[in-house]
């Protein structure tokens, strides 16, 4: 069955690791048919929540009107949201934080998100796959509350330079990830 799959990206490396696995991806999930829509936040305005709570209030996402309203719609109607990113500081990109954390209106806006399934794309520097629990405990637990289902994570560890990630496996699992949804 053809799903609608939201990707976002948070490096703003267009020829880094992440987003050749991102790439790699997003070819593998197209050709089972499943139509993709991608975010590179890193190129877009997000700011961080504003804990407000006037979620929805002028019929968008948030009041303070930047491009996670674009985002959101898609993500409402997407049927899986995958997270792709390097590792910023042992932790999840500033560039990716806006959209993860303004997730919450959703939550406030009564929106039914619920049953979606959802990925992660994780690559970092250092050796230790530990260095990655920054990324996935806080996408594993926003899953949870959010009530997704987390159908696969792609955790490269040891890349840093641009092309790094031919080195490896890397797009291979993130090819295959395609498969899961």
């Amino acid at each position: 069955m053809s799903k609608k799959i939201v990707v976002i990206t948070g490096s703003p490396r267009k020829s880094g690791n992440s987003f050749a696995m991102t790439d790699a991806f997003i070819q593998a999930a197209q050709a089972k048919g499943h139509t993709v829509t991608r975010f590179d936040a890193a190129m877009m305005k997000i700011g961080g929540c504003h804990a407000c709570e006037t979620c929805y209030k002028t019929g968008k996402a948030c009041s303070f009107d930047d491009d996670f309203n674009t985002i959101a719609p898609a993500i409402l109607e997407a049927d899986a949201v995958v997270f792709t990113m390097p590792v910023y500081w042992y932790s999840i990109p500033a560039q990716i934080k806006g959209v993860i954390d303004r997730l919450y209106s959703l939550v406030v806006g009564g929106k039914d998100i619920a049953g979606k399934e959802c990925a992660m794309i994780v690559c970092c520097e250092e050796a230790e796959m530990d260095v990655m629990d920054g990324v996935r405990i806080p996408l594993e637990r926003s899953a949870a509350l959010m009530k997704w289902k987390m159908v696969g994570q792609v955790l490269v560890p040891g890349v840093l330079n641009a092309g790094d990630i031919a080195k490896t496996d890397g797009c291979a699992q993130a090819a295959a990830l395609a498969e899961k949804f």
